[in-house]
């Protein structure tokens, strides 16, 4: 499905990612985690085609991702950050309806059932009374719900998550994975998420791969991933490693004053 061989990628003399390599089959759900300025945005830009590659090959599909037409890479792969909405003056349903973008002819028209699936969609993310609002009426948690629906009108075989919880408070950040897994489950979907929360990852990605001084320096289940020892060698602190009650998949304490 994602194919990444000996990818490289520099901003001036700063090299970012070097000889990074990994495959990603269909239907997983894999995070990358690491440091600040690891280079795990430039990665998932990569991936999405956005920025050029410098050396390596990425493919998707078992083609170059660079060879495909813009509108046909986004018929099945859709990306969802931060902050992922237009200008302000769009309303709930206009955002929506433009994940529809790829599908239509240069008149702007789609054949078949677009409109039933944003009204889908709307329903299913609980957007129906906010649908007539414009954007910058909307609390944060509500404006990551309509980015969400923007990209499932997409419906992609392929999602990109950059870190896309970050500004949310709990009750939102575990809504919006919640949502992301159970379209998931499906549909069949393959993610590919870059999380800055380890505990976070632990709960919703079933595979993690760690980005460290530039390369894949770990690649696992969560419980193979989220040590003691691999949390300090990454993140240069010392951690509480314990099971979830519930799901019995770790989670990290950290311990003040054991920094480095």
């Amino acid at each position: 499905m994602i194919k990444v061989e000996h990818v490289k990628k520099s901003f001036g003399e700063q090299t970012i990612l070097r000889d990074v390599n990994f495959t990603i089959q269909q239907g997983e759900f894999v995070g990358i985690i690491g440091t600040n300025g690891s280079g795990k945005t430039t990665l998932l830009r990569l991936i999405s085609g956005v920025d050029p590659l410098e050396a390596g090959e990425i493919k998707i599909r078992d083609k170059r991702v660079t060879s495909y037409p813009r509108k046909e890479l986004a018929q099945f792969l859709a990306v969802l950050s931060q902050d992922a909405l237009p200008p302000v003056g769009f309303t709930v349903r206009e955002i929506v309806e433009m994940g529809r973008y790829p599908f239509q002819n240069w008149l702007g028209e789609e054949a078949g059932s677009g409109v039933q699936l944003v009204e889908t969609i709307i329903e299913k993310l609980q957007l129906q009374e906010l649908s007539e609002r414009t954007v910058d009426a909307l609390s944060g948690g509500q404006r990551q719900r309509v980015a969400l629906g923007k990209v499932m009108a997409q419906e992609p075989s392929i999602l990109l998550l950059d870190e896309p919880t970050t500004f949310l408070d709990i009750g939102y950040q575990l809504q919006m994975m919640d949502y992301i897994r159970k379209w998931q489950d499906e549909c069949g979907m393959t993610v590919v998420a870059v999380l800055h929360d380890l505990n976070l990852a632990a709960q919703y990605c079933t595979r993690l791969l760690v980005l460290h001084d530039g390369i894949i320096v770990a690649d696992g289940s969560p419980h193979d991933i989220l040590t003691i020892e691999l949390v300090q060698r990454v993140y240069g602190t010392v951690p509480v490693v314990l099971p979830h009650p519930s799901s019995g998949l770790p989670q990290i304490l950290l311990q003040p004053g054991m920094g480095e």
